[in-house]
């Protein structure tokens, strides 16, 4: 799976949340300052030939949608971040994050729970 640009991945964020939308549906969901119309179909066009989006024509129109569902995309984010950054262990990922953003011990027990809780 390729990888994907920052604008491509905020795209691609609105389009997971929306499920099926055109471009200016897209644009409404953006953050302030709002980019061209042109720009997000652009970045729809390159979604598309990355493989990532699709469409279907609703009169003079399209509705997009995604084909990568976000938690393939995820799952494939974190494992390229793992293998680059932490030679493949889980366990130096969670140990740099701990020690980077000072957790706890009884919040990494509430991870632990979350986790265990979410497996079920």
């Amino acid at each position: 799976m390729k990888q994907l640009t920052k604008a491509e991945e905020e795209v691609m964020q609105f389009l997971w949340k929306l499920e099926k939308a055109n471009v200016a549906a897209i644009i409404d969901e953006l953050p302030e300052p709002k980019p061209a119309y042109n720009t997000v179909s652009t970045i729809i066009r390159i979604l598309e030939d990355k493989g990532f989006v699709s469409h279907e024509k609703v009169g003079k129109g399209h509705l997009y949608f995604p084909l990568v569902r976000k938690e393939e995309y995820s799952n494939q984010s974190i494992s390229k971040l793992v293998d680059g950054y932490f030679q493949g262990s889980f366990k130096s990922m969670v140990s740099f994050f701990m020690k980077k953003n000072d957790i706890s011990l009884s919040e990494l027990e509430e991870i632990m729970q979350t986790i265990k809780k979410d497996s079920k």
